[in-house]
């Protein structure tokens, strides 16, 4: 019947019979089986079809938008949908379309502001992203948007007033040589990174800077920036070679966290811009030796990164608690929570002073809202390594 009906609609003469049998099969409550035939159509008829369902009464549209979602055709049911005054509904169904804009405008008329400003960010509409944040009051999210729109210093202005150091020394990095205010950026770069105590990172941005060009290479201001770093160093004799080699790529501490945060599993097939913006996310976390970073049984407070010092992980919180393991720069913990509820496994504690980064399970999943190729490498690479880890286990 099926193959009977798509070609009387290819004919033209029954054109409303294919929407009729669909309908007719959803009202009896088989709702797959019209699914089935919608499936089995051509696209100009499935198009025919919905217009031709447009001018239904409400319960037809309704039935025909459970038949369109259940064949997976969720921009098309959101159009049959819109005007009906389910908003949420018709957003989601835009978004599972990958139609984020679309999704965006409805979220914003059924009141839903943050699911509305992600949504616009998530469809490049970066614009509309920033007026909705900027309503919100979101100034991270602002910052994130702003880079992401080329505005490099009206993000590093938010980050500063946030206090994240980091970020705003990473959106000033993404000022091009021949921006007007590039040598105000390497300045500001240098006295963040310097102020963090990367004084080895502000002497490698002054020096690829100086080495870009020779109208840089002679400039006062940045000549005058290399000579304080190289005092705060100690260094005299020592200092062009060490210069040299930073302009090569030589030294890049590790203890910024970037490297460390890329080299965790799950993100490991991410490029470098998401990298970048995941990075953005991290906040700076310090702990005195003895005191716990994280709680058996409490809730999963998202990813720990450790740059500096080291941690003692035992069973429980119980004094007499079996210690099983202790872990150093590099290492890292929750990643689990970033992805999945649930309670912390095990107690950590601060062995000595500690300096780590940590990104939430709510600015990392805002992050998978807004990044939709990142968020398929981080979920496979998390199967996988869930995998590996059950085999391990079972052997």
């Amino acid at each position: 019947m099926a193959g009977e009906t798509a070609g009387n609609s290819r004919g033209g003469s029954l054109r409303g019979s294919t929407l009729q049998v669909v309908q007719s099969l959803a009202a009896q409550g088989e709702p797959e089986r019209a699914a089935q035939l919608y499936e089995e159509l051509g696209s100009a008829q499935r198009e025919r079809l919905r217009k031709e369902a447009a001018q239904g009464t409400v319960k037809e549209r309704h039935w025909l938008v459970d038949v369109l979602r259940r064949a997976r055709d969720f921009t098309g049911a959101a159009r049959l949908l819109d005007g009906s005054g389910d908003d949420v509904s018709v957003a989601d169904l835009y978004a599972q379309g990958g139609q984020h804009v679309a999704a965006a405008e409805a979220y914003l008329r059924a009141g839903e502001v943050e699911r509305a400003a992600a949504a616009f960010e998530r469809g490049g509409a970066l614009e509309r992203a920033l007026e909705v944040y900027r309503g919100l009051g979101a100034r991270e999210s602002m910052a994130h948007c702003l880079v992401r729109l080329g505005r490099p210093f009206e993000a590093a202005d938010l980050y500063q007033e946030l206090g994240q150091a980091h970020a705003e020394a990473e959106a000033l990095g993404g000022v091009l040589a021949e921006d007007p205010r590039y040598v105000e950026a390497v300045l500001r770069t240098c006295k963040v990174l310097d102020s963090g105590g990367f004084t080895h990172r502000a002497l490698a941005v002054l020096a690829d800077a100086l080495s870009s060009s020779e109208l840089l290479r002679a400039d006062p201001v940045l000549v005058t920036e290399k000579a304080r770093l190289l005092r705060r160093m100690g260094l005299d004799v020592e200092a062009e070679a060490l210069l040299a080699r930073l302009a090569a790529g030589a030294h890049v501490p590790e203890a910024s966290g970037y490297r460390f945060l890329k080299a965790i599993p799950i993100f490991g097939e991410l490029t470098l811009e998401d990298m970048k913006d995941l990075y953005r996310l991290a906040r700076p976390v310090t702990a005195t030796p003895g005191s716990v970073l994280l709680e058996k049984g409490a809730p999963g407070t998202g990813l720990l990164v450790l740059l500096e010092g080291t941690v003692d992980v035992f069973s429980g919180n119980e004094a007499n608690a079996r210690h099983l393991n202790t872990l150093g720069p590099g290492s890292f913990l929750g990643e689990i929570s970033l992805v999945q509820d649930g309670p912390v496994s095990a107690n950590v504690r601060a062995k000595t002073a500690v300096r780590a980064l940590r990104i939430t399970r709510d600015s990392f999943q805002h992050f998978l809202a807004t990044h939709d190729a990142a968020s398929l490498h981080i979920y496979r690479l998390f199967t996988q390594n869930l995998a590996a880890r059950v085999r391990a286990l079972s052997g």
